[in-house]
């Protein structure tokens, strides 16, 4: 194999190479577009967890709020209940 044919055959290997870089940066670029739109999802659901969680624990603090008024009425109801008892027991 003579210097040329080495040479022609450096050239093909070099575009050959040039060309799996081309498409592997065309890959590359495609793969961030998409880990960016992938980060964007991301951002968009943890802010909708954070609001979702900061609802929740406000329901929490309003059953929690309901739970004791509840108790107090049924407390109440008793107390009524006990002394209608005792008067009618009268």
């Amino acid at each position: 194999m003579n210097i040329d044919e080495r040479l022609d055959r450096l050239t093909e290997r070099h575009e050959a190479l040039t060309g799996h870089i081309e498409l592997l940066t065309a890959d590359v670029v495609q793969m961030k577009e998409r880990v960016d739109d992938l980060t964007t999802k991301m951002d968009d659901l943890t802010t909708k967890m954070d609001n979702l969680t900061t609802n929740v624990d406000k329901q929490r603090r309003t059953m929690d709020d309901l739970m004791v008024g509840f108790s107090a009425l049924a407390e109440l109801a008793r107390g009524h209940e006990y002394r209608i008892e005792r008067l009618e027991g009268r």
